[in-house]
């Protein structure tokens, strides 16, 4: 990436407002996804569609005045902009009422977003927004569209029922790297009938569909990151948890930006740990990250984690 500052990094699915007990905060994972990478140090698009509603303005302009693409997002003008109702329980812990159909599920795979697909160094999809077919074909359409070089993370997100074992293989089969947290493993690995303690499991997935990387989030435990034979794992600090919203795409964003600076795994776990652990403190999935975790990446001057080593 040396010839190359600013790698383009596209979060392609839903885009939504997430309705939290204090008040409604922009969401939808790829948007997390496409803000974090930001700012990490990316060029980051947005793909999605919202409704021809002042929900759906009024997320473009938040977004654009995030400093995010949005010329990937369409607008349809029958279905309105996505909403989730966001309940959390005593632990910070978020439970999703999610409303269908909603604008995401019609995303288009224009011509202009296929251009730039094809230029793109990540692409960040999951299940949630391959509920429909129209979507579906059309993030898939995006995947293929890719360079053969590019990270295709496949961040499963599993969410109600909005998603099946015939999905999760498309998926992988499609992506070079897959994240998955504590909760979804159990449920991927019964749907690919793979059985072993989570070690085996991780690397029966990793074998069985030639990934470059897999990230298994756990939580206050730390998360796995598995790459070839190399596995390494890290706990958390004890800290202030004031919603988990986001923290998991802030931490895919983190594993994309170290992945693509051809930084060590050790390192770019524990970047990824800071920053979701960081985004976790705060109300909302899009805070603006301190300086020194959006330096973390940046090989042009020190920053506070110093482990983080250029390749």
């Amino acid at each position: 990436m040396a010839g190359n500052p600013k790698p383009l990094v596209i979060g392609v699915g839903e885009l939504l407002w997430d309705l939290l007990p204090c008040g409604k905060q922009p969401g939808g994972a790829p948007a997390n996804f496409a803000y974090n990478a930001r700012e990490l140090g990316a060029d980051s698009l947005v793909v999605s569609r919202v409704g021809d509603d002042p929900l759906g303005r009024e997320i473009l302009g938040h977004l654009a005045g995030l400093g995010l693409r949005t010329d990937g997002i369409s607008t349809d003008p029958t279905v309105p902009t996505g909403t989730v109702a966001v309940s959390l329980d005593p632990q910070g812990k978020p439970g999703y009422t999610i409303q269908e159909p909603s604008a995401w599920d019609f995303i288009e795979a224009r011509e202009d977003i296929l251009r730039e697909a094809a230029r793109a160094d990540a692409v960040c999809f999951g299940t949630l927004a391959q509920r429909n077919p129209v979507a579906r074909g059309a993030i898939q359409a995006v995947l293929r569209a890719t360079p053969p070089g590019a990270l295709r993370i496949f961040d499963v997100n599993l969410r109600q029922h909005f998603w099946s074992r015939e999905l999760i293989v498309e998926s992988l089969q499609l992506a070079s790297v897959f994240k998955l947290n504590e909760e979804e493993l159990p449920l991927v690995a019964g749907a690919l009938g793979v059985t072993g303690d989570e070690s085996s499991v991780l690397r029966q997935i990793v074998g069985r569909f030639n990934l470059r990387t897999l990230a298994l989030t756990k939580g206050a435990s730390g998360s796995v990151l598995l790459a070839g034979e190399t596995l390494v794992s890290q706990g958390v600090s004890r800290q202030t948890v004031m919603d988990t919203v986001g923290a998991g795409d802030a931490f895919t964003a983190a594993l994309a930006m170290g992945l693509l600076r051809g930084c060590t795994l050790p390192d770019v776990q524990r970047v990824a740990t800071e920053v979701a652990g960081y985004v976790s403190s705060c109300s909302g999935a899009t805070p603006t990250l301190p300086q020194r975790l959006r330096a973390a990446f940046d090989f042009d001057h020190h920053n506070a984690l110093d482990p983080v080593s250029k390749p």
